[in-house]
């Protein structure tokens, strides 16, 4: 890992790269790929931080940067989480707004040279991303959505999650491992004893998650641990390569966009 790899992620959620570091880093490269984290600003109950989300899309997408020639991007972080207003500190911009923000950061980037954008998407809400890649990859542009619910799965399965990714919608066992790795001066105490599942949900939409919690919390957090975390994010950095591969060949086809174009992240998740 070069220096400037190592730098990249070295104001927290800030990359601390110079021009000099981006130009390095992106040399060589048949397509030149950013990364993009979007997470939220939304309760995560009593013992995790509003950012919650954001923390998790940032850790990924630092993640990423340091193991794939990628241009790191600072995170938008608040997004669509109306379906927390019960909840105090939740904020939201509207889906039409979040839309353009990540359209014209795209265009801005190819502008600049960099064809490619992945986003990294940390809240499962943010159902407009999938929207923004389907519209980008139909007017031929070189976009995807990671990680997609199959790479969840994965990365649940290797890291020893042993709930399901439909009973670990908010808060849980995934959210806490990773913020147990990376931040865990933000876990509050209070996830031990937190665990509160509600799988059946088909009102979500119509309803919000007060209808289904009254902590906030849908998931096992219990089951948390660091090394959990570690293993998270270990496979989805190696989910990535896919994406990658894909996004810098040269004669790469815009409908071959790998299946992350659902913003259902993970399946019906929140997060």
């Amino acid at each position: 890992m070069s220096g400037s790899d190592k730098r990249s992620a070295a104001h927290g959620l800030l990359p601390a790269d110079t021009t000099e570091d981006v130009r390095g880093r992106l040399s060589g490269v048949p397509v030149k790929v950013a990364v993009l984290p979007v997470g939220s600003f939304e309760q995560h109950g009593p013992y995790l931080p509003l950012a919650t989300d954001t923390l998790v899309a940032c850790a990924i997408a630092a993640e990423v940067a340091a193991a794939y020639p990628v241009q790191l991007l600072p995170p938008v972080a608040i997004a669509c989480s109306h379906e927390h207003a019960a909840w105090p500190g939740t904020v939201s911009i509207s889906s039409v707004t979040l839309h353009a923000v990540v359209r014209d950061i795209a265009a801005s980037l190819r502008r600049s040279g960099v064809e490619a954008l992945v986003v990294v998407n940390g809240h499962g809400g943010n159902y407009v991303l999938g929207n923004v890649v389907q519209e980008a990859s139909a007017r031929g542009e070189r976009m995807a959505l990671f990680p997609a619910p199959e790479d969840w799965e994965a990365a649940r399965e290797r890291s020893g999650v042993s709930a399901s990714l439909l009973t670990d919608m908010h808060a849980g066992e995934i959210e806490t491992s990773i913020l147990l790795h990376t931040h865990p001066e933000v876990v509050r105490p209070g996830y031990e004893s937190a665990d509160f599942t509600a799988d059946d949900r088909r009102h979500l939409l119509t309803l919000g998650m007060s209808a289904y919690t009254d902590s906030g919390v849908i998931g096992r957090p219990s089951l948390g641990s660091a090394e959990k975390g570690k293993e998270l994010l270990a496979s989805l950095t190696d989910s990535f390569a896919a994406y990658f591969s894909l996004l810098t060949e040269p004669s790469a086809s815009s409908t071959r966009t790998p299946s992350g174009s659902s913003a259902r992240t993970p399946a019906e998740g929140d997060r």
